[in-house]
């Protein structure tokens, strides 16, 4: 089993899957900032990345990404796959397929590498119990990465993302964030956990999270997201890792 190192000029290596969506381009686009971290990316396909971004990528097929992980060695795995309802053609199993499957598939790959951390960006309200399949599907898989055994898992729980994507219109999803202002505040007790939040913070928080040294599972909402990324920014700061 390989052991986790930093790049050569002392920056911990973390791997990122979900490279092109909303998250994933915060991630590249605040790593590549700062001295911090150096990403990897791993993707199926080439795709544009964000402008300025340092960063290494590399495209393979799914069956091939436990030799990435093998090869770079990563302090941690970073993963903001995702599909949309709409984008899996309105089928349970192509749904499933990138929200379950291959999210297990490449945790596992992660793990047999050596990578011993793990960050997953699932949805608030994700509920192995739920009647609403989407969130049924998230709750599931984060129940089976708890079982894979990651010296540290983070699992964040953020409520409507703000911000801007690229070549992908949900205008359900934009209808809401427009409305996000008026509705947020009168979202409160259980349900204040699906009041939106911005995507460069849950990046943030990623990011800080997945350099933490303590082991553990933890599930992090928009408030325990808002305190991850102050302290990346603290890190940032100052050059130290919590």
């Amino acid at each position: 089993m390989s052991e986790a190192v930093g790049t050569s000029d002392g920056r911990a290596r973390i791997a990122l899957v979900g490279a092109t969506g909303l998250i994933g381009r915060k991630v590249i686009e605040i790593a590549s900032a700062g001295d911090e971290a150096r990403i990897v990316g791993i993707a199926r396909r080439e795709a544009p990345m964000p402008p300025g971004a340092r960063m290494e990528m590399f495209v393979a097929e799914p069956g091939k990404w436990g030799e990435v992980f093998e090869a770079v060695r990563p302090r941690a795995l970073i993963c903001a796959l995702g599909t949309t309802w709409k984008k899996a053609g309105r089928d349970e199993a192509a749904f499933r397929a990138v929200d379950h499957d291959l999210v297990i598939a490449t945790a596992e790959a992660a793990k047999q590498a050596g990578v011993p951390n793990m960050v997953l960006v699932s949805a608030a309200g994700a509920d192995a119990r739920s009647k609403t399949f989407y969130m049924r599907v998230k709750g599931e898989t984060e129940n089976a990465l708890t079982k894979i055994g990651f010296k540290r898992l983070d699992i964040l729980h953020p409520g409507l993302l703000r911000g801007e994507r690229q070549d992908d219109l949900r205008l359900a999803e934009r209808a809401a964030l427009i409305a996000a202002p008026l509705i947020d505040p009168l979202l409160s007790g259980s349900w204040e956990r699906f009041r939106s939040v911005d995507a460069a913070l849950v990046a943030e928080a990623a990011l800080g999270l997945a350099l933490r040294r303590a082991s553990g599972r933890f599930i992090h909402d928009n408030e325990a997201m808002r305190r991850a990324a102050r302290e990346w920014r603290r890190v940032g700061e100052l050059g130290e890792v919590a």
